[in-house]
């Protein structure tokens, strides 16, 4: 008799009862994470301390790259103090109102048409070249002119992050629906399945794996879209406090708002991937987690 591998680098003697194989994977599964936290924990302690003492013997410029301590300094400051354009936390809402409202009506936008165009070859054929003119037009280049049209108030931010989200999003749901499984809609329509209960039981669920790939990028770009456009004219929003910092040459108080944007971004994928998880249970796991 010869060992059994279930699972990559554990060996199995015959006879090995099932809980003691769920005891190992376990084990096997625990020392994983604590291995990845230990090695993430690490890259970040050795970056930022390398950065801290980098700057803080002068071997880097610290009027241009600031240091740790300085932009926690300043984060706590403008948390406790706020900032010399007001609350922290107003500036903070005014962009995320900007960036959800554009991510929102873009998201929907997106998914809607990309839907529809990828269902309808004829209606495909008649936009996609409006559309393709359109999406080569760099989207930051729009900032001014939206502020142009809108005024330095919410809309004209809300419509950048919104032309920002829709072709990211639209471009993967066109392409999900075209990849939808050619047998399961023949099997479907056998079955006597019409046009909106083919796209709401089989293309949708088959399109929704790239949808939620372009969500977990576009949020990102929201927060460009709202960014730039405060950069390029507001009277509020985290754009408006780098710009203040640029132009009073504070470096620390840029990096503490690119700080603040960084984790509003990682806490929106986070619940992206939430929220995907709970509507796609029916997924397999990914190859990875099988292994």
């Amino acid at each position: 008799m010869t060992d059994t591998t279930l699972l990559p680098g554990i060996l199995f003697q015959p006879g090995t009862s099932d809980a003691e194989i769920e005891a190992a994977a376990v084990r096997a599964a625990r020392k994983r994470n604590q291995t990845v936290y230990f090695w993430r924990y690490f890259i970040l302690v050795v970056f930022l301390g390398g950065w801290e003492l980098l700057a803080s013997t002068k071997l880097i410029d610290e009027f241009f790259f600031s240091k740790p301590s300085a932009i926690v300094f300043r984060l706590y400051e403008w948390i406790t103090e706020g900032t010399s354009e007001g609350p922290l936390w107003f500036h903070l809402w005014v962009t995320m109102e900007e960036s959800l409202l554009g991510f929102f009506t873009g998201a929907f936008g997106g998914i809607v048409a990309g839907i529809a165009l990828g269902r309808n070859r004829m209606l495909s054929d008649i936009f996609s070249v409006y559309i393709k003119v359109i999406n080569s037009v760099p989207r930051v280049v729009l900032a001014p002119i939206f502020i142009m049209l809108f005024g330095l108030g919410l809309t004209s931010k809300v419509a950048l992050s919104f032309v920002m989200v829709f072709f990211v999003v639209f471009s993967n749901a066109f392409q999900g629906v075209r990849e939808a499984d050619r047998n399961l809609l023949a099997n479907a329509q056998i079955l006597g399945a019409k046009d909106w209960q083919l796209t709401r039981a089989v293309i949708i669920p088959s399109a929704m794996s790239w949808i939620f790939a372009s969500l977990h990028v576009s949020f990102g770009f929201a927060i460009v879209g709202a960014i730039v456009g405060e950069f390029v004219g507001a009277r509020y929003g985290i754009g408006l406090l780098i710009n203040v910092a640029k132009g009073s040459f504070d470096a620390a108080g840029m990096y503490a708002a690119i700080v603040i944007i960084m984790v509003v971004a990682l806490a929106a994928e986070y619940s992206m991937t939430l929220i995907e998880n709970r509507l796609a249970k029916w997924r397999p796991a990914p190859l990875q987690d099988t292994q």
